[in-house]
């Protein structure tokens, strides 16, 4: 798998997809060509059947700071027409996350602000080093993290996500973690390694029953009780019929 955008890196290690952005001289903001990368890189990835996760990182220091400046001064000179446009492709990155198949892992260092925290959240798992910091700074120059409040409200409770989106200001990785907007913290020295520990366990599980969890869990939200344990026995009753399921109930009643 390789993108033809150098803003983007893609590369298959294993059964892994490695998605890297890669403007480390400008903290790996976003702008048109990191946003269309990414999509294409993760449409790839959710084709490819070897593949069992993804991975999203930044080159350098930073993993993502977020719209860069010359975004940002576009967004000030732009007609409501181009904004909503431009506002509509970021949405669908993160739509597009949920959709894929497959676990999508941030692999989080150094500072993950504005859009680039909102693009960790959005991941289904976010892995970060001690030293990693997260935050939604967009009030300090008037704007609102509008789509991120959306995936940040899902993640953490309503007075801890008002508290990030309205103070401006950051938090390290422990204390993500303590929230829940991180689930797992490791020490810099170590992150690779640890990272890749944590990803190869989805070789070892039915890539058919992540799907259907993945898939299933998103689908849930907003349903009311009822209605969320319909939709289980439905895919409960999918999951029955798969091979992966199939094998694996065979090979338990042999032990």
């Amino acid at each position: 798998m390789r993108g033809k955008n150098r803003t983007v890196i893609c590369a298959i290690e294993g059964s892994i997809a490695l998605i890297t952005l890669n403007r480390p001289e400008k903290r790996n903001a976003l702008d048109d060509s990191v946003i269309e990368g990414l999509k294409e890189c993760l449409r790839q990835a959710d084709l490819n059947e070897a593949v069992r996760a993804v991975v999203i990182t930044g080159a350098g220091a930073d993993f993502c700071s977020g719209a860069d400046l010359a975004s940002l001064q576009r967004i000030s000179e732009s007609s409501v027409i181009d904004n909503l446009e431009d506002a509509r492709s970021l949405m669908e990155l993160f739509v597009l996350i949920r959709h894929v198949r497959v676990p999508v892992v941030a692999a989080v260092r150094g500072r993950a602000l504005a859009g680039g925290c909102g693009l960790a959240t959005a991941c289904d798992i976010v892995l970060a080093t001690k030293s990693a910091r997260f935050g939604y700074p967009e009030v300090r120059i008037g704007f609102v993290p509008a789509m991120v409040m959306a995936i940040l409200r899902r993640n953490v409770s309503e007075k801890r996500a008002f508290e990030l989106v309205a103070g401006g200001g950051e938090i390290g990785a422990d204390e993500a973690e303590r929230i829940g907007l991180v689930n797992r913290v490791f020490e810099e020295e170590h992150f690779e390694e640890e990272v890749e520990n944590y990803v190869s366990r989805f070789e070892d599980v039915s890539q058919s029953a992540v799907m259907l969890s993945k898939r299933l869990l998103y689908q849930m939200d907003g349903m009311t009780f009822e209605t969320a344990l319909q939709a289980g026995v439905d895919v409960n009753t999918v999951a029955r019929m798969t091979e992966d399921c199939q094998e694996g109930i065979a090979s338990f009643l042999k032990k």
